[in-house]
């Protein structure tokens, strides 16, 4: 089983499940924004990934700014931001068993299957 984080409004987050979708996987969707991750399942996807908690992120978006978060900001700080702005986890992002993979691009979540 697939667990897919979605943000339906995004072309990459659609792309990636649709590509999904046509190599016969049937994911579990998960809106993300509405059903925020906990600070556990978050370090476990990060666990998964074997990357640190900024790799996770979209340090772009305004929200990253406005909450004074940097690059260099400690990883229980970046996770528990996360945890209470989901906006600011990067997408699209599917987890099966002991992987994970971000997709960006799509591509990367063929490794799940």
């Amino acid at each position: 089983m697939i667990e897919y984080w979605h943000n339906p409004r995004c072309s990459k987050s659609r792309a990636g499940l649709a590509l999904l979708q046509e190599n016969g996987a049937q994911p579990e969707v998960r809106k993300y924004l509405e059903d925020a991750p906990s600070a556990d399942e978050i370090r476990t996807v990060l666990a998964k990934l074997n990357i640190p908690a900024i790799s996770m992120m979209r340090n772009g978006e305004k929200t990253f700014k406005e909450l004074g978060l940097t690059k260099t900001s400690p990883d229980e700080v970046l996770i528990q931001a996360m945890v209470d702005h989901p906006i600011l986890i990067e997408r699209p992002l599917a987890i099966a068993g002991d992987k994970a993979a971000i997709g960006r691009p799509p591509e990367n979540l063929l490794d799940l299957l």
